[in-house]
């Protein structure tokens, strides 16, 4: 039974002080020796064939990680375990617009030529639903049981640049010096990340105009780069760490010509090079600027207040905690689960929502994103990796709403 309820606001972010710092500070990448910040020179990098990638990935299984990749699950490509090739989707391709996602045959035996899926890597780092305690009666007091730390390492196989971006801005969201998330913060820190760079742009990419992309430049253990290599496809692999130069050291390949980088080079260029949308340079001047903006009732005739921009986004952190005891009134837990801006709960204190209507919510979701982050966490919140225009229902295009804002000043 549900007896009590708290949310975790986008603007509130660390009212919780029961998140105290119980780790060390520097558990994320780039505040220690967990991960470098740069990755090697091409002159240090190997090339594998579909063989090798196995190889890595059987590696990491028999270090003790569960290798998480792309699968093809119910029409999508979707984040889950792996402990093959023969589990990545061989020959897909997909195709994105607004409101729309569909799986299509690929480039021969390319493993990663699909754009971003429904899942990002948040849903393992930052899990929907975790239990935060767990409380029992013992006599006429709780006794407080202290939830169990987790044993699974995750390696990533398949981190785009954007995703990359997206997890260190969500290091920032856990990390703000004086507080640390603790279940964040230890899924971060044992965390292998295998970077996939785009030879392909997705339909609703924008992540040249963000900079976050397509080329991967740190934030990973080992980065590759599929290629054509005759028939077949190969990868370009480099380290961005000491744990994943070690990791390259045990796997078959060669070293990489000049020839194999510049054709890794040429196809992330040519990924660059098509990518369709773009993101207003001055989005967060536009959106501070243009809050009681006439447009908040034109993109409310259309937003359905869904919350999907918020579920695929990489990003998005907001939460909700639920209390709930047995009917014996002998046990208690504390759950956090995902939440969305977008709900008429999300805002509520007493009295009601604050934002009951559909433009108030969106303006809120679009201008704490683009604008307002920068004031949190020195950065934007968006990557440009296209999800929120892909899986809204109806094709509300981040991009396009920025521009209209901009357009429509002094009443045009």
């Amino acid at each position: 039974m549900r007896f009590g309820r708290w949310r975790h606001s986008q603007f509130d972010v660390y009212a919780v002080q029961h998140l105290r710092n119980n780790i060390a500070p520097g558990f994320l990448p780039g505040k220690g020796e967990v991960m470098a910040s740069q990755a090697t020179s091409g002159a240090d990098a190997k090339v594998i064939e579909r063989a090798g990638l196995d190889q890595l990935i059987r590696i990491l299984l028999a270090d003790g990680f569960q290798v998480i990749g792309p699968r093809t699950v119910d029409g999508a490509i979707a984040l889950e375990p792996v402990e093959g090739t023969d589990d990545l989707p061989a020959g897909i391709s997909d195709d994105q617009d607004g409101g729309r996602y569909r799986l299509v045959e690929g480039p021969g035996d390319a493993l990663f030529a699909y754009g971003p899926g429904p899942h990002s890597w948040k849903r393992y780092l930052f899990p929907t639903r975790e239990r935060l305690w767990r409380a029992r009666r013992e006599g006429t007091g709780f006794v407080i049981d202290e939830e169990a730390e987790e044993s699974v390492r995750y390696a990533f196989l398949g981190v785009r640049s954007c995703d990359l971006s997206a997890m260190a801005i969500q290091d920032r969201v856990f990390d703000n010096g004086a507080f640390s998330e603790p279940g964040y913060g230890r899924r971060r820190a044992g965390a292998f990340i295998i970077a996939v760079e785009c030879a392909r742009a997705g339909g609703t990419c924008f992540c040249t105009s963000m900079g976050t992309g397509p080329a991967a430049d740190e934030g990973f253990d080992v980065a590759l780069t599929e290629f054509a290599n005759g028939e077949s496809v190969a990868y370009v692999a480099r380290a961005g760490s000491e744990e994943g130069a070690d990791v390259l050291q045990r796997l078959d390949g060669r070293r990489a010509k000049s020839s194999d980088v510049q054709n890794a080079r040429t196809a992330v260029e040519g990924a660059a090079a098509s990518i369709g949308r773009e993101m207003v340079a001055d989005a967060a001047d536009v959106l501070a600027r243009n809050l009681e903006s006439r447009q908040w009732d034109q993109v409310a005739k259309r937003c359905l207040t869904c919350g999907n921009c918020t579920l695929v986004c990489p990003t998005c952190f907001c939460s909700t905690v639920e209390d709930i005891t047995d009917l014996t009134g002998t046990e208690a837990e504390r759950w956090r689960l995902w939440d969305s801006c977008f709900s008429m709960e999300f805002s509520y204190i007493h009295g009601g929502s604050i934002r009951r209507e559909g433009a108030a919510r969106y303006r809120q979701w679009i201008t704490h994103k683009l604008s307002s982050w920068h004031q949190q966490f020195e950065t934007s919140g968006c990557v440009g990796c296209g999800r929120c225009i892909t899986w809204c229902p109806v094709g509300i295009d981040i991009t396009e709403e920025a521009r209209a804002l901009r357009d429509s000043e002094g009443g045009h």
